[in-house]
């Protein structure tokens, strides 16, 4: 045990606020696990929210894990200490429950570190009695948990407020009846939500095909995505207020949930429908509690402006004398009191995401957003008194033409010129990242456009811009991207490239783990899928109907747009 680490963990927990430690036997010890440092981690308001839940229980001690950052995991290996947890500063492996909540493919790869560092058996076919069990929920279980199904117990299928409470239920009564590990899992397999991957066994053809999956126990045939209905019965705001976060000194508010848009690239919009509202008063109740440790609130949503009273929320935010932020703006949705609120709170970027910078693109991807909505938006910022706009694009978006790059061009240039007419001598920048296809939306069947080609992209447009100083390009690794679209949309036998990849260093070895594994990631990326294929995550009942996502993905290649959803409209079978 090295008391360097301990002493750095206890100070950590020192200097929040909302903490709570339990003394160790007082309740039963429950893990939750962010595959990725403190201050990423700490910056989830989503991880902090499950915290809570868990604690709320009079039965459990919920305690935080995270991934060592580089002085830490030198420290780590130094002493042979095993990872300890936050609050008690105890090994990971003593306890009996261990949950990961994952949002990015790119933290696969520290998951499997940490159970490493952890003294965790990898393999959950390796864990016995004596280790705990693995959960994930988050983002990532909830589109496509296969990946990682070999090193994993249970996946939580969806939002996890309602089924964490139900999964700890189950498996307190099955210790209590003395259970085995194998008859514990099948108890839990029964919560709706919840996929437990040992009971279900791919299966593939002469082609390597997967044909489905074969249940090797009394288990659902899907397992159910779970939806809160009603964001109002659970709570939605910062809970451990600590200033190591990416939003330092901003105290979060989720005030909505799900995105009824239909962007046809986006996983979240498909995954966390439908659409809800947190109500007002809630909202303003959690601003209340705010002012206690912060005088800025984040609002966290899919589309913050989106937000039925999101004006009438704004002048209550600065009526109490506190500021404000946003995590996510619509050009089409912006109104001149949302931007004139963030220039008061001290914003000096808005950031939009026309996400393609054509019209015919955009109705390839069904953003809804016009040249025109841009330009307003990019107005209503100059004239709030906000000097810098940031803008996300996409580029090897399906269907995507040479003249559709040209088009990004010739937007950043009149997006420039339009904000110095209107007197502003601030930065245009420009966010990039290439285009992964995602499981539950339209464009699951697409081919990722060639690595080559979308490297070209990003150069033509850099070097459009290149010494000019008032318009930046940031791009996202396109190595990533394709690690990425290989994990979005992969099946149980990357299992065994995770594996090789963390016994030779992480993701730096994920191209000699594919090959010592004899898998081409090409079947993965660059293979556009049939229609009637069998996906990996076909196990997951996320709630619609079964043409739905086929028709989107027509209704692209012909360039239709598909309304904002409407309650009732029962397009998507999520609200039926």
């Amino acid at each position: 045990m090295s008391w360097q680490l301990k002493d750095k963990l206890q100070k950590i927990v020192a200097e929040e606020a909302g903490t709570l430690v339990y003394a160790p036997g007082s309740r039963q010890g429950f893990v939750l696990a962010y595959p990725n440092t403190y201050n990423v981690g700490m910056s989830n308001l989503g991880f902090q929210i499950i915290y809570q839940e868990i604690n709320r229980r009079g039965d459990t001690a919920c305690e935080r894990l995270f991934l060592p950052d580089k002085k830490m995991a030198e420290e780590y290996s130094r002493t042979n200490t095993p990872l300890m947890t936050l609050e008690t500063q105890r090994p990971v492996h003593e306890f009996e429950l261990v949950a990961f909540a994952v949002s990015f493919e790119m933290d696969y790869f520290n998951l499997l570190n940490m159970l490493a560092l952890g003294r965790i058996p990898l393999l959950a076919a390796e864990r016995d009695d004596n280790y705990p069990l693995v959960i994930i929920g988050g983002p990532c279980a909830t589109f496509n948990p296969e990946p990682l199904a070999d090193f994993i117990d249970a996946a939580i299928i969806g939002e996890g407020e309602e089924v964490i409470n139900e999964f700890l239920d189950v498996y307190y009564k099955g210790r209590q009846d003395g259970l085995s590990r194998q008859e514990l899992l099948l108890s839990i397999a029964g919560i709706s939500g919840v996929y437990v991957p040992r009971f279900y066994q791919p299966e593939y053809d002469a082609s390597s095909q997967l044909t489905g999956y074969k249940r090797l126990a009394d288990v659902a045939a899907r397992v159910s995505r779970r939806w809160i209905k009603d964001l109002d019965d659970y709570a939605g705001q910062t809970v451990i207020v600590t200033d190591d976060t990416e939003f330092n000194g901003m105290y979060l508010i989720e005030i909505s949930r799900g995105c009824g848009r239909h962007c046809r690239f986006c996983m979240a919009g498909y995954c966390f429908r439908r659409p809800r509202a947190r109500s007002y008063d809630k909202v303003v109740a959690a601003v209340k509690d705010a002012a206690e440790y912060r005088n800025k609130v984040g609002l966290v949503g899919a589309a913050i402006s989106d937000y039925p009273e999101i004006d009438k929320l704004c002048e209550y935010i600065l009526s109490q004398g506190m500021k404000l932020s946003v995590a996510s703006l619509r050009a089409d949705s912006l109104t001149a009191t949302l931007a004139k609120a963030l220039a008061i709170s001290g914003h000096k970027t808005l950031t939009l995401a026309p996400e393609a910078a054509s019209d015919r693109l955009r109705r390839v991807v069904n953003k809804g957003i016009t040249e025109q909505h841009l330009a307003q938006a990019v107005a209503m910022a100059i004239e709030a008194g906000i000097p810098n706009i940031r803008l996300y694009i996409m580029v090897g978006l399906p269907y995507e033409v040479e003249a559709d790059i040209e088009q990004i061009i010739t937007m950043t240039v009149a997006v420039k010129q339009q904000m110095e007419r209107l007197g502003s001598k601030g930065k245009l920048t420009l966010s990039i990242n290439p285009f992964i296809p995602k499981p539950f939306t339209p464009f699951q069947w697409v081919a990722m456009t060639d690595s080559a080609v979308v490297e070209k992209r990003l150069k033509k447009i850099q070097a459009a811009f290149r010494g000019n100083k008032g318009i930046e390009v940031l791009i996202e690794s396109p190595r990533e991207a394709y690690v990425q679209g290989v994990l979005a949309r992969g099946d149980r036998r990357l299992g065994a490239v995770l594996l090789a990849a963390q016994q030779r260093g992480g993701s730096k070895a994920w191209r000699q783990a594919l090959k010592e594994n004899e898998i081409d990631p090409d079947l993965y990326l660059y293979r556009k899928r049939d229609l009637d294929e069998v996906f990996p995550w076909q196990v997951i009942d996320i709630g619609l109907n079964e043409n739905y996502l086929k028709q989107e993905y027509r209704n692209a290649a012909e360039e239709k747009a598909t309304a904002v959803c409407q309650t009732g409209c029962k397009r998507c079978g999520v609200c039926s």
